[in-house]
């Protein structure tokens, strides 16, 4: 029996990923378009992004993009109506964007507090809200949170951080079972520590990536494309009874106890 390649392909689906230009963001980007969808990009930096706007035009892929800080109030909705005005659907959702502090809790500054809650939390669920209604009408759709093990167990990273992908955590629960009926799956994906620009500072420094390997089984750091391959599973039809989980992309941490 032949597989259906129907199954493990993205043609005909329109994708949208936040924070799509740098680190995880942009291989998802680059593992979705190469599985033939369309996605929608919204990044910060309007000149990174228009670069990479220009590249995978060249590269005969179907992009947009809109220059947006997802954390600012109203952003969702700007981000939605553009989809819908270009598009007017939706079958993929992933909530990338993130960011982090790295301190002690008790040195953390409101604004600090609120910087963090806003670009991690609160993005993914006014994104989810604002999207509602063009996942819906795709009828089999996907939302894909990248989420943290630092949402299931302490690292280094900080609380801030842990509290937000936490809350992430549960909102995926939430809505897998809330929107099932509306044909709506939501997932998230749990990494570890990845190569890319936000882990950047602690991977450089010798003695915290030394810590980072020695409790880490498969005794590496990962690759953006590592989690973009799960993300990408979840995306497609091939995924189309798995929901309201959290998969960790960890090197095993999650599983080694003491």
């Amino acid at each position: 029996m032949k597989p259906d390649t129907a199954m493990w392909n993205l043609q005909n689906h329109k994708a949208l990923v936040t924070g799509g230009t740098k680190g995880i963001g942009e291989a998802v980007v680059r593992q979705l378009l190469d599985l033939g969808a369309a996605v929608f990009i919204i990044a910060r930096d309007a000149d990174l992004l228009s670069k990479h706007l220009a590249d995978y035009r060249q590269q005969g892929h179907t992009v947009e993009g809109l220059a947006i800080d997802v954390g600012q109030p109203g952003a969702a909705q700007t981000i939605m109506q553009a989809v819908r005005e270009r598009w007017g659907k939706l079958d993929i959702l992933v909530n990338n964007a993130g960011t982090n502090i790295r301190k002690p809790t008790a040195e953390y500054s409101p604004e600090e507090y609120d910087h963090v809650m806003n670009t991690n939390l609160r993005s993914a669920y006014t994104m989810c809200q604002a999207a509602y209604p063009l996942l819906k009408e795709s009828g089999k759709s996907s939302i894909i949170n990248i989420s943290s093990v630092s949402a299931m167990t302490h690292t280094s990273s900080g609380s801030l951080y842990g509290m937000s992908k936490g809350a992430m955590n549960q909102l995926t629960r939430n809505l897998a079972v809330e929107w099932a009926a509306d044909g709506i799956r939501v997932n998230a994906v749990a990494p570890w520590y990845i190569r890319t620009p936000l882990a950047g500072p602690v991977l450089n420094d010798p003695e915290k990536l030394a810590r980072i390997l020695g409790r880490t089984p498969m005794g590496r750091v990962g690759e953006p494309n590592e989690v973009a391959s799960v993300v990408s599973f979840l995306a497609m039809p091939a995924s189309s009874y798995v929901t309201g989980q959290t998969i960790a992309v960890d090197g095993g941490l999650m599983a080694w106890g003491y």
